[in-house]
């Protein structure tokens, strides 16, 4: 085992053994799980529903990391238009699929480590071949988040992102 494939953690001064390039959240910030009960209300993996009102997708920001060429992603909700989300649902198992425009929305993850929140950022959702998590392109902003998606970040960036996940509320 290489160092380079994995990282001496300063959180818990452990080596890990892997640098995970990966992190997603299971559900948009305005889901509960009271809402599991809410004929109106559903959640998969992929598709979110509140209420038959506020209508969400799972998808990928990537982050390319400048050193190593390798690509970083937040798994993330975006809300879209009842109308969006009701075309994205009828194509979800159609080939070229991807041939779509892509759809505007609002990001409704909430990420750690960023201020200004990350709530309510503008999106264009960008869907990708069946079995793809869609791509989820940010505002070109001076959001932080969005200058990361913009510029890149280094494996550094990476690791301190980790290190914050792995062990909330540590320095």
């Amino acid at each position: 085992m290489s160092e380079r494939s994995g990282f001496l953690c300063s959180g818990c001064g452990q080596h890990h053994d892997e640098l995970p390039m990966n992190f997603s959240a299971p559900a948009p910030d305005l889901w509960s799980p009271l809402l599991a009960e809410d004929p109106e209300s559903y959640l998969t993996s992929d598709l979110c529903v509140i209420k038959g009102q506020a209508f969400f997708v799972h998808g990928l920001v990537e982050i390319p990391v400048t050193d190593t060429g390798e690509t970083f992603s937040w798994g993330v909700w975006v809300s879209l238009s009842r109308d969006n989300f009701d075309r994205t649902v009828i194509l979800w198992e159609t080939p070229g699929r991807e041939s779509e425009p892509a759809y505007f929305g609002w990001l409704s993850t909430s990420l750690p480590l960023y201020s200004p929140a990350t709530g309510d950022l503008k999106t264009n959702l960008h869907t990708r071949p069946i079995g793809e998590r869609p791509f989820i392109e940010l505002e070109p902003t001076d959001h932080p988040l969005a200058v990361e998606q913009r510029t890149g970040i280094t494996r550094a960036r990476v690791q301190q992102i980790v290190e914050f996940l792995l062990h909330p509320g540590q320095p």
